[in-house]
């Protein structure tokens, strides 16, 4: 006879599960950054973070939060990011990964809240932290199709990719 609760996990291992989630998406963040600094796409005026991508996990868990916040916050401070990047870049990324989890009852939305965020703190970072030429509309040009191509697209692409097997990859709580 089976156990009616044969599918399910432990409440105890849950926070050790949702540790190990977020740190992998950390993980991962870091690594999707560094492919794209290597290719001069993770920062600057034009920035592709194949990072950003994974904006649309806390559509499936909310480890993924603290996860994207680190892994934002390490890539920035690893490929060389000023201070004030570091902390509102980081500060972007959790805006928009509380966003992706409140909207997370309809998949069409969950890359918004990251564009959204990050199309309005980048650009300002941009032009009085790393004092680039240019306007703070066109910066928000730049950034916005940046991170419509990373969360919209890519993320999209992930967020299908990733439905048939979120409930053996993720754990809900």
């Amino acid at each position: 006879m089976k156990n009616q609760n044969e599918n399910t996990i432990p409440v105890r291992i849950v926070p050790v599960l949702t540790l190990v989630q977020a740190a992998m998406i950390a993980a991962l963040y870091v690594v999707l950054t560094f492919a794209a600094n290597a290719l001069g796409l993770a920062n600057y005026v034009v920035q592709i973070r194949f990072s950003e991508a994974l904006t649309i996990l806390p559509f499936f868990t909310p480890a993924a939060i603290p996860g994207l916040f680190v892994g934002c916050m390490l890539s920035n401070i690893l490929t060389g990011c000023m201070p004030l990047d570091i902390v509102f870049g980081s500060l972007a990324t959790l805006i928009g990964a509380f966003g992706t989890y409140a909207l997370r009852k309809n998949k069409w939305l969950a890359p918004l809240p990251p564009i959204v965020a990050n199309t309005i703190v980048v650009p300002f970072v941009l032009a009085y932290v790393y004092q680039f030429e240019g306007s703070i509309p066109y910066f928000m040009l730049t950034v916005g199709i940046g991170e419509v191509i990373s969360c919209g697209v890519l993320g999209m692409l992930l967020l299908f990719a990733l439905s048939k097997y979120a409930g053996r990859i993720f754990v809900r709580n």
